[in-house]
């Protein structure tokens, strides 16, 4: 995808709304909105957005994990197995 093809002025986004919002839904590609002759906004439909959204939050998850084992903040498998079982042995 090249950005510079789903350019569009704030103008057409006044005029023409519902025909953007129809064309980011139907090719899933984000139209970038100028003002002034600068980016200033870009529209995406809902299910992007969703999965970017949840993209973002499991790298977060992943990048909290990764500093938790750097920081020694970690149970090897066995012994959380090990834990597990007691836990569920005492219900």
């Amino acid at each position: 995808m090249k950005p510079s093809q789903d350019i569009r002025s704030i103008t057409e986004m006044k005029t023409g709304p519902a025909e953007l919002i129809q064309t980011v839904s139907e090719t899933h590609k984000p139209i970038i909105i100028t003002q002034n002759g600068e980016a200033r906004a870009v529209l995406i439909d809902i299910q992007t957005y969703e999965k970017n959204r949840e993209t973002t939050l499991l790298l977060k998850l992943m990048a909290q994990g990764i500093r938790d084992v750097e920081a020694g903040r970690h149970v090897d498998q066995d012994r959380l197995f090990d834990r597990l079982e007691k836990r569920l042995k005492c219900r």
